[in-house]
């Protein structure tokens, strides 16, 4: 009785079906199969514009292409040193515009998204209504009075003028996420602020920002991304001088009516991604939490 107890058990615990959310073997062969395809395809453009970065412009684009053929730093070296175009001078414009866009954009989003958050005043809903509207519109259409208006103010063809452009974008987009950041944090903690002795500014800057560090980690993140990457603003509202120029409108001296350097374009693009991807592996860590916090409240 006892061994046939035991192979009883034995053949019950065999034909137990599957748990709950488990898959079975060939359909997770088919799940990371797929999950191995779809990366394949993300992330070969990438490696391809890298491959082309260290060959001549003369192989870079080739009827039958190969890994390595004649592969070399020149590209590299020419771009760095400003035998091709002003890489290094565009590269501080970009810098210059991107870090400001990013300080200025979140403190005022900051600000902003706080006081919709924890007062309310006549008019608040529409402030926010009207944050949504300006994201309907495309950048195209917005190009023009943009322009008359940084006409009027003196301030075409200067950097502080297209910062104060890409702030326009980015500020109701981060408005919006640190909103729903800022519901997310009791309002008990600016009461005892209070009690405390600290003024509203006081509550703000000492106890509510260093809470909302995942907030403000996408919104500058994403400010940062607006002002390195754009090219149809910085186009119209800087001048043709290479002194002027950004990363992004600089690239397209390397593509012109007559000539292609695609080499020399890829090694400049891989160099400026470089950027981005540092500012993307230093706010990672808060990118999911900011995200999904933003986005649960609004």
């Amino acid at each position: 009785m006892s061994i046939d107890a035991a192979s009883l058990r034995a053949s019950s615990a065999t034909t137990r079906p599957r748990g709950r959310g488990r898959r079975s073997a060939w359909a997770s062969i088919g799940l990371h199969g797929a999950l191995i395809v779809a990366s394949l395809i993300a992330v070969f453009p990438v490696f391809w514009v890298v491959v082309v970065s260290f060959k001549p412009d003369a192989k870079a684009i080739e009827a039958t292409p190969s890994l390595l053929n004649d592969s070399s730093l020149d590209n590299y070296v020419d771009v760095l040193t400003g035998a091709k175009g002003s890489f290094l001078t565009w590269f501080g414009n970009s810098v210059l515009i991107a870090a400001l866009t990013t300080v200025l954009g979140v403190l005022l989003a900051a600000s902003t998204a706080y006081a919709l958050s924890r007062f309310r005043f006549p008019g608040r809903h529409w402030m926010l209504l009207s944050f949504l509207v300006v994201q309907m519109f495309p950048f195209a259409v917005l190009i023009v009075p943009l322009y008359n208006i940084l006409l009027a103010l003196g301030l075409q063809g200067s950097s502080l003028g297209l910062v104060l452009v890409y702030c326009s974008t980015a500020i109701p987009f981060c408005t919006f996420m640190l909103k729903g950041y800022f519901d997310g944090i009791p309002a008990d903690i600016d009461e005892a602020g209070r009690v405390d002795g600290l003024s509203p500014w006081g509550v703000f800057w000492r106890l509510v920002l260093p809470l909302a560090r995942p907030g403000l980690a996408v919104t500058g993140f994403y400010s940062f991304i607006v002002a390195w990457s754009e090219v149809a603003f910085a186009s119209a509202f800087l001048s043709a001088a290479d002194e002027s120029k950004t990363l992004a409108v600089g690239l397209q001296v390397f593509v012109q009516q007559n000539r292609a350097e695609w080499g020399h374009l890829a090694a400049a693009s891989v160099l400026v991604a470089v950027p981005a991807v540092i500012v993307f592996y230093a706010v990672q860590r808060f990118l999911v939490s900011g995200l999904a916090a933003g986005s649960v409240k609004g």
